[in-house]
């Protein structure tokens, strides 16, 4: 799968964002554009604390740029955008809803129909692997049945575009390996509503396993250093010298 037509899907013009920290403005994000077409897997990475989990959240319309326009469907993005699930790196479960409840959490919020709610979740329940864990909660749970719970959740919303923060980190690397394979299957299934995803990671080999581009940014205030498309062919070999190449570039960037 990849990028799916030219017109971009979604973009950031000229986003900036500042917080006041301390009695001064603290600019975050300055001056950044970027374009996201339809279809294509999109990795952000950068330095740690150079704001890319703050773009993600720009992006969903969870927080607004303090200049700038996010543009959705080539139409102005106001509020949160409807159309994107997000995956957390902590999981983010309520530790009192069992594994069938978290996973509704999405659809009852947005009024569904009890009898779709039970549906959907039952079927994305099943997509995650997790079928037989309906009634466990949180805490009867390892890492990575915890993030198939997150990653049903946010696929139960059926999004155009998940948005994903270093949904990995927390995991230990046996448990990664399966659940970056996963996520790939999921994406290129024909029963997802999922075409675009927009990951962010601080790790370098699991962006160029994982993406069509991996965007490069900068430390604060962050801004688009580089873009760099990913022309390997999937599955991809952490052997190929091309992998290596590519590895080393983005880490000369970052560093």
């Amino acid at each position: 799968m990849g990028i799916m037509g030219n017109i971009p899907f979604l973009r950031l013009d000229h986003i900036s964002r500042e917080f006041a920290e301390e009695n001064r403005v603290n600019l975050a994000i300055r001056d950044l554009s970027l374009d996201v077409s339809e279809g294509e897997f999109v990795s952000l990475v950068g330095p740690s604390g150079c704001g890319k989990s703050t773009l993600l959240r720009i992006l969903q319309g969870l927080i607004a740029p303090s200049s700038g326009k996010v543009f959705y469907k080539d139409a102005v993005q106001t509020g949160v955008n409807r159309d994107m699930g997000m995956v957390f790196q902590g999981f983010a479960l309520y530790p009192w809803l069992n594994v069938r409840e978290n996973v509704s959490l999405g659809l009852v919020a947005r009024g569904v129909d009890p009898s779709v709610v039970d549906r959907k979740v039952a079927f994305y329940i099943d997509k995650v692997g997790l079928e037989g864990y309906e009634e466990a909660y949180p805490r009867e749970l390892s890492g990575g049945m915890k993030q198939r719970v997150g990653l049903a959740r946010a696929l139960a919303i059926e999004p155009a575009i998940l948005l994903m923060d270093e949904p990995f980190s927390n995991l230990d690397a046996l448990t990664t390996l399966t659940l970056r394979d996963e996520v790939l299957m999921l994406w290129k299934d024909p029963e997802m509503s999922v075409r675009t995803i927009v990951m962010v990671t601080h790790i370098i080999e699991e962006a160029i396993l994982m993406s069509d581009r991996v965007v490069v940014l900068a430390r604060r205030p962050t801004h688009v250093v580089e873009e760099i498309a990913v022309d390997l062919s999937r599955p991809r070999d952490r052997r190929d010298p091309e992998f290596d190449r590519l590895s080393d570039r983005i880490f000369s960037l970052i560093s």
